[in-house]
């Protein structure tokens, strides 16, 4: 198993013409593992790439987050809080990272106190003032 930092995951789930090379050498090396490791702040860091720097909306995020989370060469760090976080991200309107905290928070037994609007609609939450 060979664990991914997030500019060799973003080279393996985005086709980059600019940087053609470092997608195939990424793949390359995914292949000749077999099986891949992403961190919890790899994953987290890959989502904020893929919007800012690839324009990825929610729709086609998901869809990668999809590959990502079901794919069989994948092995995520806690998939359970991954998974609970893409639900959470599926039906509401807060951002990925959000709702990974959101995840983790009720993991841990706990609400989770915010400020944000959007991530304070989600169940779990506690709205500050």
């Amino acid at each position: 198993m060979l664990a991914l930092d997030t500019n060799a995951l973003v080279r393996v789930l985005i086709d980059d013409p600019a940087a053609a090379a470092q997608c195939q050498a990424a793949r390359a090396a995914v292949a000749a593992a077999g099986e891949v490791h992403v961190c919890q702040i790899v994953q987290v860091e890959a989502v904020w790439v893929l919007t800012s720097a690839y324009g990825l909306g929610k729709a086609d995020l998901l869809r990668v987050l999809e590959t990502i989370a079901h794919h069989p060469a994948f092995h995520l760090q806690r998939p359970e809080i991954f998974l609970a976080a893409l639900q959470h991200y599926r039906e509401g309107h807060a951002d990925f990272a959000d709702c990974l905290i959101l995840a983790e928070s009720a993991a841990a037994g706990c609400p989770l106190a915010t400020f944000d609007r959007k991530l304070g609609k989600l169940p779990g939450t506690q709205r500050i003032d």
